[in-house]
C-alpha cells in the first residue's frame, strides 16, 4: 500500500516540510543538551519571578560568565591530612658522647693584709768604716746608735764578734780578715743572745782591692849575689822595663820577691800582696826601661 503519491504536487510540498520540521526539532534539542561548541554554558530558565527593579539609568558591567570548570572548582573542598602519631625508636649510646662534669668555679683567695714589722726596740744607726777592701787585716769597726745595753753585741752576717760597750749609743768590736776575705755585702745587727732585743740591720760593703797592671815576663840571670833582675810589661801600653827587688811599679806596688816562676808585689797602702805569674811578653814590647828607683828610706816588708 502506498503511503504518499509523489505524483501530486500538494504531497511533495507536504513531505518536504515535514522532513524540515523534524531536522529543526532535532538541531533544537541538541542545542538544549549539549550546545553547539560555545565557551558560554546556556543558563538554566527557572519559573521563580523576582520582582520589578527600578531602572538604573547607569549601565554595569556585565560580568563574564562562569564556565563549569570554575563550578567545579568552587565545589571542592580542601581534604586535610591528619597523619597518626609516630614514635621512633630510642636512639643507642653515641660513644662519641661522653659526660664532662662542670668545672668547680675558682674561688679568689683573698690577699692577706701585710702584718706591719714591729719596730725594733734599739737603734743601729751607723758602723765605722762601711766600706772596706778585702783581703785587708783586721781592723776595728764602731756602731752607733741608741738604747744599746751592755748585755747587746755585734753580729756580722750571723756571727757573735767580741763587743765592748761604750755607751747607750756607741759599740766596738774588731773584724777580723776572714770575715773580709772576698768583696761583698756584709749585715751587721746590734742584738742580745738570746735575740730579747734586737736592731735594725746595716750593711759593710767590701770591695775588690787595686790590682798592680803589669805582667811578669822573665826573669834576668843576677847582676850580684844579692840582687835579681825581673822583665814585667806594662798591660796599657806594652813598654817592657826592667826592676830590681825593692824597685817600686806605679808609684804603689814595691817589688818584694823575684823567682823564676813569679813576681811579689806588695800594696803599700793596703798591705796587700799580688802574686804575677811568669807569662811570655808581647813580642812588640818597647825598649827596655827602668822603673822608679828604690828608697832607702821605705820599709820593704808589708
Amino acid at each position: 500500500m502506498q503511503l504518499v503519491d509523489l505524483s501530486k504536487p500538494g504531497e511533495k510540498k507536504k513531505l518536504i516540510m515535514a522532513g524540515a520540521l523534524g531536522l529543526g526539532a532535532i538541531l533544537v534539542l541538541w542545542w538544549a543538551l549539549f550546545g553547539f561548541g560555545s565557551s558560554t554554558a546556556r543558563p538554566t530558565r527557572t519559573s521563580t519571578t523576582t520582582p520589578a527593579q527600578p531602572r538604573n539609568t547607569q549601565t554595569t558591567p556585565r560580568q563574564p560568565a562562569v564556565t563549569s570548570a570554575v563550578q567545579t572548582y568552587e565545589n571542592l573542598t580542601p581534604v586535610i591530612y591528619e597523619p597518626s602519631s609516630y614514635s621512633a625508636p630510642e636512639a643507642k649510646r653515641n660513644i662519641f658522647a661522653y659526660y664532662e662534669p662542670p668545672k668547680a668555679p675558682v674561688m679568689d683567695k683573698p690577699t692577706p693584709t701585710p702584718t706591719p714589722t714591729p719596730t725594733p726596740p734599739m737603734l743601729l744607726a751607723s758602723v765605722s768604716p762601711s766600706n772596706v777592701y778585702a783581703r785587708t787585716g783586721d781592723f776595728k769597726l764602731e756602731a752607733a746608735g741608741d738604747k744599746f745595753t751592755p748585755a747587746v753585741r755585734i753580729f756580722v752576717d750571723g756571727r757573735e764578734l767580741p763587743t765592748s760597750y761604750k755607751g747607750p749609743q756607741q759599740l766596738t768590736t774588731t773584724i777580723s780578715a776572714s770575715l773580709i776575705a772576698a768583696p761583698g755585702t756584709r749585715s751587721v745587727v746590734v742584738r742580745t743572745p738570746d735575740n730579747s732585743l734586737y736592731s735594725n740591720a746595716v750593711s759593710i760593703q767590701v770591695a775588690a782591692p787595686p790590682v798592680p797592671n803589669y805582667n811578669y815576663v822573665g826573669i834576668l840571670s843576677p847582676v850580684s849575689r844579692i840582687t835579681d833582675v825581673a822583665y814585667v810589661q806594662d798591660k796599657n801600653n806594652k813598654t817592657l822595663m826592667t826592676v830590681y827587688r825593692g824597685d817600686l811599679l806605679g808609684g804603689r806596688f814595691r817589688v818584694t820577691s823575684i823567682s823564676d816562676k813569679e813576681l811579689v808585689l806588695t800594696d803599700t797602702s793596703l798591705k796587700i800582696k799580688h802574686t804575677l805569674v811568669k807569662t811570655e811578653g808581647e813580642n812588640s814590647a818597647g825598649p827596655l826601661s827602668r822603673p822608679t828607683p828604690r828608697v832607702d828610706a821605705e820599709d820593704d816588708e808589708p
